[in-house]
């Protein structure tokens, strides 16, 4: 196949969204996840020259199959997602509450807990890739030899010159406790090109005073460069691409923010691709993601064409 490889790398699952309407008893079905979302965002803000993939592993039931037939319909090769048939993909739905989203989920015997087992399969997935994104789930899921077996990999494919992109996302409630947590999620980001945390999570669970806090762990751990999202507010960035803040990102009431750290990691993933500095990639990062929680779910068609709009 021609083009540059962009390989995603995660669980997605079977998700379940209120329809808004009023209805208690109405849900959406659909199919997400965070590493999935900023894929299926990069697909829609890239243009043919380059190819987005994605590496996880699914059952072999209906569902699953939906998810794989998800993918295809919209333009992210599967061909690294492998099959299990033991197991089945996850499940969770989304409860909202003045914009803020809860979760509950149905994932304890999901097939991705699996897609690491293989460093063969892991290998094959990463050779040639321009750019691998994961995030703090994609590791979070995997047992100790997992999370293993992926830092290798991963190592290996940064060694060619593989870009290797790492969101913590933080999930307290998928690790055994958070001090493993915390010493999962810098390993990870040891091994990053690029570290885009929140720092909201970062302030919580690693006690940074402020995002320069952020910056300068993630630096000092060997993360080449950090950008610390904000929730719509003031942003800073610093390492390898230099340093700065951005003060004036307009706010957005939010309907809904699922999706908002993974849809900006998708703008601002496609600028740079473009050649975007990296505070002009910041702006467009947050154009796409001010859009997507305007609107109820993870996936959302139009915000693509109204942040596009907008930068133009």
């Amino acid at each position: 196949m021609s083009g540059s490889l962009i390989l995603s790398i995660g669980e997605a699952m079977v998700e379940l969204s209120g329809t808004g309407t009023g209805a208690e008893d109405l849900w959406r079905l659909g199919i997400a996840g965070d590493t999935l979302n900023t894929a299926w965002y990069l697909r829609r803000m890239l243009g043919p020259d380059w190819r987005v993939g994605y590496l996880s592993r699914v059952g072999e039931g209906e569902f699953s199959r939906k998810m794989v037939d998800f993918l295809a319909a919209e333009g992210i090769e599967a061909e690294h997602v492998g099959r299990d048939p033991e197991r089945e993909i996850g499940l969770y739905a989304i409860s909202l509450r003045n914009g803020e989203r809860s979760f509950t989920y149905w994932r304890d015997t999901s097939a991705a807990k699996r897609l690491a087992d293989d460093p063969e399969v892991l290998d094959r997935a990463l050779a040639g890739c321009r750019l691998a994104y994961f995030s703090g789930i994609s590791v979070a899921i995997l047992p100790d030899a997992g999370r293993t077996a992926l830092a290798a990999a991963l190592a290996r494919a940064r060694a060619a010159g593989t870009r290797v992109v790492f969101d913590p996302n933080l999930r307290p409630r998928l690790w055994a406790d958070t001090g493993k947590m915390r010493e999962g999620i810098e390993e990870a980001a040891a091994g990053a090109d690029l570290v885009l945390p929140s720092f909201d999570d970062e302030a919580t669970h690693f006690g940074d005073a402020d995002a320069e806090a952020t910056i300068r762990r993630y630096l000092a751990l060997g993360a080449g460069h950090v950008v610390v999202k904000n929730g719509g507010g003031p942003m800073r960035f610093g390492g390898a691409e230099g340093e700065g803040r951005i003060d004036d990102l307009a706010p957005e009431p939010a309907v809904d923010t699922t999706s908002a750290g993974d849809s900006f990691n998708a703008g601002y993933l496609a600028a740079a691709l473009a050649g975007a500095g990296c505070e002009e990639a910041i702006r467009a990062g947050h154009a796409l993601s001010r859009q997507v929680i305007r609107h109820r779910g993870a996936l959302i068609p139009e915000a693509v064409a109204e942040a596009t709009r907008g930068a133009g």
